[in-house]
């Protein structure tokens, strides 16, 4: 007897039913699915699908391109001396804490500011989320290592902004093209710029979140949106007026584009608002911190209370605050001008609308009301895809207008010119036609050159001169002194060293005005006269004689900067950190 798989009979074998035609069809099914999956899965289906979606590939190089570009830029200001301790060191300090599972711990800021070596910088803005940058000091710890973390954090805003303005432009060719010009224009955009030119700064996550989080709202994905709303609760303490701010564009945009739009918005302006009360006046204090440490609004009174009361009070002077002095007017027309002053027609804009008020009506600190800070760089993607949003509905309302074109045609079917010429009433139909058509298209386009215009007229600048990539002679004079210094100690160095020590030394601050302890055991002092920290040139030679005085001996003098050692000198044998860091 024959004998089958499995121990079959050939009687067995006979008695399996013939498939039937289904049968055959679920199998051709199942061979197609298998099949297509192992050719999907294979070097040439990957190239396939590519090919089907070539603009995940020009995203991907747009992206790598301005996260390089960004790259090269910040590394270039470090090499040429352009960072500073105030605030890079502040940062790298504290992420090299976290790496190290400490809380986010900056001695130089908190020596100078608050005269306590422990101090977390959770006590000085709200934004763990910088801990996320811990594993890449594992990898490479240096300060370098956030300026090229930030310039890639900036550069992955681009893809969601591509996606919500191919998606606001309604698909096709105009709209992908304008995808790109509207992803360079936000790449070229002054604030990201003078962000990048200014040091490192927890604004760096703020952009790419803010985007995705608007993105995802435009596509109806809330439960994404509000992931990424999350996160920006972790970037700085007053985030949470952004959230609000959304919350106010969901409130008031009139298409529904999330279930339950009007709950959701007024449960985010609560939200937001209760986690920047909760972050300034409890957990800012609760890692050492004050709560009025920025305050700025005198003007208007010494707490949130009696501010509130005068503004409801006195609402032509709010008004008048806004624009005085008149930089910060200045700054609010260059934050709208590259973008044809558009987002003005959006309600995304509201988004920002939290964050601009809380700089423009301040009384005092003048960083915030100026062009060539990080703080705009906040603003910046409620702004680009505010000015998307406005051009759409500028032109949905001149699509919608009741101006007729052939109201304007001559009952004899031809439209005289000016030269005398005439053209078909169809034709110039056509024309209009078109030109309606193409308003926001348009508008993208004048989006790119107007970032174009900008680029040498804010920090971008300094990369057309030759200048910005060769060292100077004081730049020579800096590196000498700081080969003197060993590895391993506690200095005091002005503000332009100390990021080029942070990597291998516990750098204080050069500081005559500040909490940081006078004697360390090594200095690299200065006594030019435009050094942070200090009121006069004077001031600093005081310092200098006190420390000779003390004991200190002149190492060596290099140009302007004199590196000092005292071994034998109060306080030079211990460091003022209660767990020394180490250089790696």
């Amino acid at each position: 007897m024959v004998t089958g798989p499995s121990g079959k009979t050939g009687a067995d074998l006979e008695s399996i039913a013939t498939p039937t035609p289904s049968t055959w069809q679920r199998y051709d099914v199942v061979h197609r699915m298998l099949l297509g999956g192992i050719r999907q899965a294979s070097p040439d289906g990957w190239v396939r699908r590519t090919a089907r979606r070539p603009h995940v590939i020009g995203v991907g190089v747009l992206t790598l391109l301005m996260a390089f570009g960004y790259s090269m830029y910040e590394w270039f200001i470090n090499y040429t001396f352009g960072t500073a301790s105030y605030d890079l060191v502040i940062f790298d300090q504290a992420v090299r804490s976290y790496a190290h599972f400490q809380p986010g711990i900056s001695i130089i800021k908190g020596l100078h500011n608050f005269g306590n070596p422990n101090f977390s910088v959770l006590g000085d803005h709200w934004s763990p989320i910088l801990a996320a940058l811990a594993p890449l000091y594992w990898i490479y710890d240096s300060p370098v290592t956030l300026l090229m973390a930030q310039a890639v954090l900036f550069a992955l805003a681009i893809p969601p902004v591509w996606l919500f303005t191919r998606r606001a432009l309604g698909g096709g060719r105009n709209a992908t093209i304008g995808a790109y010009i509207v992803s360079a224009a936000y790449g070229l955009s002054w604030p990201i710029a003078s962000a990048a030119a200014f040091n490192f700064h927890e604004v760096a996550f703020a952009p790419v979140l803010t985007a995705v989080a608007l993105e995802r709202l435009q596509a109806g994905r809330l439960r994404t949106a509000l992931i990424a709303m999350a996160g920006m609760l972790l970037v700085k303490e007053d985030m949470g007026m952004m959230i609000a701010g959304i919350g106010l564009y969901l409130l008031i945009k009139r298409s529904r584009s999330v279930t339950r739009q009007r709950l959701v918005g007024l449960i985010l302006i609560v939200v937001g608002m209760v986690d920047t009360i909760v972050a300034i006046y409890v957990l800012i204090p609760a890692f050492g911190g004050r709560s009025d440490y920025y305050w700025a609004y005198d003007a208007f009174g010494h707490n949130i209370s009696e501010a509130l009361r005068f503004m409801i009070s006195h609402p032509i002077s709010v008004v008048r605050e806004m624009v005085t002095p008149p930089v910060k007017l200045h700054t609010m027309i260059w934050l709208l001008l590259p973008f044809c002053f558009l987002p003005l027609l959006s309600p995304i804009t509201f988004t920002a609308l939290p964050l601009l008020l809380e700089r423009m009506l301040a009384s005092e600190n003048s960083n915030w009301w100026v062009t060539y800070f990080q703080y705009d760089a906040f603003l910046i993607i409620p702004i680009v895809l505010g000015a998307v949003d406005g051009a759409v509905r500028l032109q949905r309302w001149i699509n919608a207008s009741r101006w007729d074109s052939d109201s304007t045609v001559p009952l004899n079917g031809s439209t005289a010119h000016p030269n005398g010429s005439t053209a078909h009433p169809s034709v110039l139909r056509r024309g209009i036609r078109l030109g309606r058509r193409n308003v926001a298209f348009g508008a993208v386009i004048l989006f790119g050159f107007l970032a174009l215009y900008t680029v040498p007229k804010f920090s971008l600048r300094a990369a057309f001169h030759y200048g910005f990539y060769v060292h100077s002679k004081k730049n020579a004079a800096a590196e000498r002194a700081i080969s003197l210094v060993p590895a391993g100690v506690t200095v005091q160095a002005p503000n332009r060293i100390g990021p080029h020590l942070s990597g291998r030394d516990t750098v204080l601050l050069w500081d005559g005005n500040g909490h940081t302890p006078i004697f360390t055991p090594w200095v690299i002092a200065s006594d030019f006269g435009r050094n942070f920290g200090w009121t006069s040139k004077e001031q600093e030679k005081e310092r200098i004689d006190l420390l000779l005085k003390h004991g200190y001996v002149i190492v060596a003098q290099e140009g302007e900067y004199i590196v000092m050692h005292a071994p034998n000198a109060p306080g030079a044998r211990t460091t003022p950190s209660a767990t020394p860091q180490s250089a790696g």
